[in-house]
């Protein structure tokens, strides 16, 4: 034997060592028991116990195994219903690298293409206008976009949307528009490919995917994502199992502690959104970022050519900065730069990081995120990919992120030789 483990049989060790299990038995098998480790056991129940969250569902993987999965606290504050792997969250805008995966499928297809104008599809984004600012008396000032929306624009959030959560000017203008008639609904707030800004831009994508693939978007998911993948607790809407097993949202109030809001009302929405509005539980999400891991498969099902992940995997925006967001609304979501002093940037799903964290994951590592605090990454160099789920306001809260980091370096720890 070498002195010097390889990256891969290192992998291997640590694996057996925790008892990793895959995530299908094969057909009548016993499942194997959930894998363990202590130290990350001990950093959920540390936060939980310390009311920095409410409760709490972690897990990691490689493209092959489940190494860690754990849950704590419980669903809500006050009540005995205890957080499990099965508890389902609100997801908001992780529902954004579905509705990517889905764009790339239909682009391998030849339905979509990445660099022709959107508007052939969706005549609606090329009546698009561009703000430019106000006038003395406040009015919008808007002109016509000089180059047409793509959907690689669309997927990089180089549109030109923008949410008012985080831009300004987008509040101004709704301000206004709100009392004026004949203003555009939602107007791009910069050229296409000129700057980066998180909006509404993966809601368009959503349409495109509608429009190409002759479908709605939910029966999309299902048949080319989440039926293939397994993801039975994936989904626009609840069963009455599942909102049975839903968590409470709660709000970061100014002392610090935690308010329960009850559960939203069970209400089945008449369309669906590429950007937000859907729910999914830990290991259903984790389904979904072992298939790209592992190239665009799993299981004997394949979702995407490697070609394609790794092309969604790669920087998108050249010198364009991505990731860094000012709040409008410090109740629902703070100023976000998850990565202090770390080049990011976007590629078509994922926010990249080009310099590795520290302690964490390596660069060229994929992440975002969903507003109500549920964060994903894929770390292709290490090979793991991690998913932690809360469901607390606002977005970025510093007890929520601080939990994440501390859960990331626990699993960077077990993935050491030992």
């Amino acid at each position: 034997m070498t002195a010097q483990l390889t990256r891969r049989d290192a992998l291997l060790r640590t694996l057996a060592f925790a008892g990793a299990s895959t995530l299908r038995p094969a057909a009548g098998a016993t499942p194997p028991s959930p894998p363990r480790n202590r130290d990350i056991d001990s950093i959920l129940r540390g936060a939980v116990d310390a009311r920095e969250v409410p409760g709490v569902v972690a897990m990691a993987a490689t493209d092959r195994s489940i190494i860690y999965q754990g849950a704590c606290g419980p669903r809500c504050l006050g009540m005995p219903a205890k957080m499990s792997t099965d508890t389902v969250f609100r997801i908001a805008s992780m529902v954004k690298l579905f509705t990517s995966v889905a764009a790339m499928q239909l682009v391998e297809n030849g339905k979509l293409a990445l660099d022709e104008p959107a508007s052939k599809l969706d005549p609606e984004l090329g009546a698009v206008q561009v703000l430019t600012g106000f006038d003395a008396k406040g009015n919008p000032q808007l002109r016509p976009p000089h180059r047409p929306i793509t959907l690689r624009n669309l997927l990089t959030h180089t549109s030109g949307f923008s949410y008012p959560l985080w831009d300004e000017n987008a509040v101004r203008y709704y301000a206004v528009a709100h009392k004026t008639k004949g203003l555009p609904n939602r107007p791009l707030f910069f050229d296409p490919d000129t700057k980066w800004s998180y909006g509404g831009s993966i809601d368009k994508v959503g349409r495109l995917v509608e429009i190409a693939s002759g479908q709605p978007l939910d029966r999309y998911f299902h048949a080319h994502i989440f039926g293939p993948l397994g993801m039975t607790n994936t989904g626009f809407e609840t069963s009455a199992g599942q909102r049975a097993r839903e968590a409470n949202l709660h709000v970061r109030k100014a002392d610090g502690t935690l308010q329960v809001k009850p559960l939203e009302k069970a209400n089945e929405p008449h369309s669906h959104s590429g950007g937000g509005g859907i729910y999914s539980t830990a290991p259903d999400y984790l389904t979904l970022l072992q298939a790209l891991l592992n190239g665009g498969s799993l299981s004997g099902a394949q979702i995407l050519k490697p070609e394609t992940v790794a092309l969604m995997s790669t920087n998108q925006t050249g010198d364009i900065e991505a990731g860094h967001m000012k709040t409008t609304s410090p109740a629902l979501s703070n100023d976000v730069d998850f990565f202090p002093g770390v080049r990011l940037r976007w590629g078509f799903g994922h926010m990249i990081n080009l310099d590795p964290v520290r302690d964490g994951r390596k660069a060229g590592s994929l992440t975002w995120a969903g507003l109500y605090n549920t964060y994903y990454w894929i770390d292709p160099a290490s090979n793991v990919a991690g998913v932690i789920m809360m469901q607390v306001l606002p977005f970025a809260d510093l007890r929520a992120l601080e939990l994440y980091r501390r859960f990331e370096r626990g699993v960077y720890r077990a993935l050491k030789p030992v």
